[in-house]
């Protein structure tokens, strides 16, 4: 199978340029090793390696000086991550005569936006638009307020939501009168924790080429980032019902689905609660994903929100 490339605009399309890298953060260096094709790249089963690489890809690439998340908290794959941004920029563009919002009249509900916030720092360098992050883990607010205060690129940018109750995903963060333009979400993968530590063994092997004699998770990630009771798609039915409540306050709901398997129940479920559904496939290199959108909007309330809220 032949490698397919990220989206059209992003700034990931070539290998990476570990000498601007290494320039941004020089504590990268010693992470560099060469492949067996003699190029260079880092060890990517090394917690620190990732860490300091996405370091230095978002101050070359986005203009962040300063990020950086506590030990043990989930490090993002960037490209994968600004990927997601690409594609439900286009999603918008659909619902607005094929026109690419670059402000910050587009405001976002990112659905645990964990201590590294990368979603809305990709969204807000990118395309300018103003994000809502929530989450249930204090640490993880306290974490990204921290990246946001630390550059000035990002302030008044981004506001930060503690959820309080970890069973509520819109209620208790978006008010009855607020409204949002799109939600995105990367839900928790696995339904246990046996289940997360299989999948990290199996990640490794995949990288190591052997079973991995001490089990490191590369890119790391608390439980609530990795797992949760049911995996994801019992979180992803939670999630479309509770939308349901929130019909017109959001024009698009988003979330990734890394399980094929659930596509089917998904669809189910969101046919059920009558949302009109968008499929939006995306495949890095060997791993296959996709973003599956819905909105409860009639024609006529998708013409009134394209009058009242994009053409300002």
């Amino acid at each position: 199978m032949s490698k397919k490339k990220f989206h059209k605009r992003s700034q990931h399309n070539s290998s990476y340029h570990f000498e601007k890298l290494t320039e941004a953060i020089p504590a990268l260096i010693p992470f560099l090793v060469k492949n067996p094709k003699g190029k260079q790249t880092i060890n990517f089963h090394n917690p620190e390696a990732v860490r300091l690489l996405n370091k230095a890809l978002l101050k070359h690439h986005y203009q962040i000086e300063n990020w950086d998340i506590p030990t043990g908290y989930l490090t993002p794959p960037i490209p994968g991550r600004a990927d997601y941004i690409h594609h439900v920029a286009d999603l918008l563009a659909g619902s607005n005569n094929g026109k690419i919002s670059k402000s910050n009249q587009i405001k976002v509900l990112d659905i645990g936006v964990g201590a590294n916030c990368i979603y809305p720092i990709l969204g807000s360098r990118i395309y300018g638009w103003s994000f809502i992050g929530s989450d249930i883990d204090a640490v993880a607010i306290e974490a990204a307020q921290k990246n946001i205060d630390q550059n000035s690129v990002l302030k008044s940018k981004i506001e930060l939501r503690l959820q309080s109750n970890s069973k509520s995903i819109f209620s208790g963060v978006l008010k009855a009168d607020e409204y949002i333009d799109l939600s995105i979400c990367n839900p928790p993968f696995h339904g246990s924790a046996r289940e997360a530590k299989k999948g990290t063994e199996r990640k490794l092997k995949n990288l190591r080429g052997e079973k991995a004699k001490t089990l490191i998770r590369n890119f790391g990630g608390q439980h609530n980032e990795l797992w949760c009771d049911g995996g994801e798609q019992k979180f992803l039915k939670n999630m479309i019902g509770e939308s349901a409540n929130f019909a017109n306050n959001c024009f698009w709901f988003t979330t990734l689905v890394s399980k094929e398997s659930n596509l089917k129940p998904i669809n189910s479920f969101l046919k059920k609660v009558k949302a009109t559904i968008k499929i939006i496939p995306m495949q890095h290199g060997n791993k296959v994903s996709r973003i599956v959108a819905w909105t409860f909007l009639t024609n006529k309330q998708k013409t009134a929100w394209r009058t009242i809220r994009w053409k300002k």
